[in-house]
């Protein structure tokens, strides 16, 4: 398994295709298993390179520095690690909250963003004692509860061993990636900032996913965004409709960001044109 060592941590990272490269972030408890059926929808055009946070998957273990702002730069450093001077980001979840700071701080590396139900710019708030039984399950190892939740929770689920799997390898994130990243989608305020992101970006929604409000309200603060919500999805985009998900990735890809105001603009061009 290829590691780099950025900021200190040896960091997974795989490689799939060629072409124009496709950096990858999972989300809050994810890792690169998550994209397994994304990867071989986009590599046949793409480089797709895939990773995994410190603290996830099979990075490394560090006792701190599960921040937003410090998952951004490691993303910086995975990128001057492949010689990427130029790459497009997709995140999913606390991966699309990277994907904001991305945006804010490292705007001139990306050549557009993917933003796949993204926790909100404003913080994550949960209502009293849902983040406590959470921490009570991972504490008890209670397993068979959190495949249950995990599957009934999913609008397309599709296979209950592909859920089980995630879930088991969803609860061998670090304690203190589990901890500190989950502070930080507490405490991350950036929201007022959002319109500062001028680089082609795509959010892409679940109506089905608890997070659509917060997606929904965040979206129009961008400042050059477009927007897709899947019917019937929850929080899993990626692996709940991999094949539907990959081909919308692909065209925002090919064509960026559309919308009525671009086409507007399109069709007062053509008219200068034709005098």
């Amino acid at each position: 398994m290829p590691h780099a060592t950025i900021n200190g941590n040896d960091l997974f990272y795989d490689e799939h295709g060629s072409g124009a490269p496709l950096l990858i972030h999972h989300g809050y408890t994810g890792s690169h298993y998550n994209w397994d059926d994304v990867v071989p929808l986009l590599s046949d055009r793409y480089r797709v390179i895939r990773m995994d946070g410190r603290g996830a998957g099979d990075s490394s273990r560090p006792e701190s520095g599960h921040s937003i702002e410090q998952y951004a730069a490691d993303v910086i450093g995975m990128a001057d690690h492949l010689g990427l001077e130029r790459f497009t980001y997709i995140g999913h979840s606390m991966g699309g909250v990277i994907g904001y700071e991305l945006g804010l701080e490292y705007g001139g590396r990306l050549e557009k963003l993917v933003l796949v139900a993204p926790a909100p710019a404003d913080g994550v708030q949960m209502p009293a004692g849902v983040r406590e039984r959470s921490q009570g399950l991972r504490r008890n190892a209670d397993l068979a509860t959190m495949y249950h939740e995990a599957w009934m929770l999913s609008a397309q689920p599709r296979d209950r061993a592909l859920v089980e799997e995630r879930v088991r390898r969803a609860n061998g994130v670090s304690d203190a990636h589990y901890e500190e990243s989950w502070e930080a989608l507490v405490t991350y305020r950036k929201g007022d900032r959002l319109g500062e992101i001028m680089t082609p970006t795509l959010l892409i929604a679940g109506a089905a996913d608890g997070l659509l409000a917060a997606n929904l309200k965040d979206f129009p603060r961008l400042g050059n965004a477009t927007l897709h919500v899947f019917s019937r999805v929850s929080h899993g985009i990626p692996y709940e409709v991999p094949e539907s998900f990959a081909a919308v990735v692909a065209d925002f890809l090919q064509h960026g960001v559309v919308t009525a105001a671009t086409l507007q603009r399109g069709l007062r061009e053509s008219a200068v044109a034709a005098g």
